[in-house]
């Protein structure tokens, strides 16, 4: 409830101006007190006089707390500010003689109170007459209420179109959601093309390393899928081992295989007796290359 009510008075508040700072200059003819504004002052000036008093009301405006200030001039004894409602009322103890002249500032955001004698006055008038007229001790001009409404539909025009502009930009943008499921269907598109390119080269024989033993057989190291395989070349095609984490990674590892395995290599090429090796050993490269494809598609 406290919210609405801030909420209405608002507008109304747009209309006073608030006083930031007062000067008092003191000078050999005259005390000027110059009283500064936060926005341009627009309101109405009300003054009355006494025998040892000037009082001065300022509609509109507004001060946060009273303000005394004692002054050591024959034109200015003492000055207090009292904030009211809707007004700020000033009143100066003067002598009998000094009067009052008020003016503001080209912007508005000034305000000037030249305590003088009546001498002085005269002489100011006969230098400017007319700009004295306008404020001796009447009103000082004010700013159209037209002009104050125009300026607050304005603000409240901008507030409510950027609120709609920020409604419209959160409707547009996609929600944690829909931005997870996207991340997710991406990850499994791209899984899905890495699995098949992944396929596609496990089909494809690669010879690692190669040593001819004599003119008709030789030793390769082929790598199907995974997995590299030891084969003996030559009039019989034979799988001697395979290889999954430990393969042999340079040249000198392959020769070192080799030298390993020199008596089996031995036993192959003088046709001796194979079944002490293992009973994947004598295989025609063919059935080899089916059987290493069945191997790998069972372990997928």
């Amino acid at each position: 409830m406290i919210k609405f009510l801030l909420l209405f008075l608002l507008p109304f508040s747009l209309y006073a101006s608030k006083i930031l700072s007062y000067n008092i200059y003191d000078r050999s003819d005259r005390v000027d007190v110059m009283i500064t504004f936060d926005t341009p002052y627009t309101g109405t000036i009300r003054q009355s006089t006494t025998k040892t008093k000037i009082i001065i009301k300022l509609e509109d405006a507004t001060i946060e707390a009273p303000k005394i200030k004692k002054v050591s001039s024959k034109y200015l004894q003492t000055l207090t500010i009292t904030p009211l409602q809707n007004e700020t009322q000033i009143i100066a103890l003067v002598p009998s003689s000094v009067r009052l002249i008020a003016s503001k500032t080209s912007d508005a955001y000034g305000l000037r109170l030249r305590f003088t004698t009546k001498t002085a006055i005269k002489k100011s008038n006969h230098v400017n007459r007319q700009t004295n007229s306008n404020y001796s001790l009447s009103s000082l001009p004010t700013k159209k209420e037209s002009d104050m409404t125009k300026s607050y539909a304005i603000v409240i025009a901008i507030l409510i179109i950027g609120i709609l502009l920020l409604f419209y930009i959160k409707r547009k943008m996609p929600t944690p959601k829909n931005r997870t499921t996207k991340e997710q269907n991406s990850w499994l598109f791209k899984s899905n093309e890495a699995v098949a390119q992944a396929s596609q080269s496990s089909n494809e024989v690669e010879i690692r390393f190669q040593k001819a033993i004599d003119d008709k057989n030789s030793v390769v190291m082929l790598d199907f899928g995974v997995q590299s395989y030891l084969v003996l070349m030559g009039n019989n095609n034979i799988l001697l081992d395979k290889f999954h984490d430990n393969k042999p990674s340079s040249q000198q590892e392959f020769e070192s295989i080799l030298q390993d395995r020199h008596e089996e290599l031995e036993s192959f090429l003088r046709g001796g007796n194979t079944t002490s090796l293992n009973k994947e050993a004598k295989e025609p490269l063919q059935a080899y290359k089916e059987r290493a494809a069945s191997l790998l598609y069972s372990d997928d």
